[in-house]
């Protein structure tokens, strides 16, 4: 199974955060979710936020996978 990858890089953020998560693609939701609301302070239910999250998972790099 591919890996997949969100990076904080991609969407502005006043904390300029540069995390990248990679991983399964359900690992990757998971954390991400769990991310956005401890760092950037998202209070969306985790529901919402994962299909956010979902709509911006990439391949991972090959150099990632």
């Amino acid at each position: 199974m591919a890996r997949k990858f969100v990076d904080c890089r991609e969407t502005p953020s006043e904390s300029g955060c540069t995390l990248a998560i990679v991983g399964d693609a359900d690992e990757v939701v998971t954390a991400a979710v769990a991310h956005m609301k401890s760092v950037h302070g998202h209070d969306e239910p985790d529901a919402e936020l994962a299909e956010m999250v979902r709509a911006e998972l990439k391949d991972a790099p090959g150099v990632l996978a």
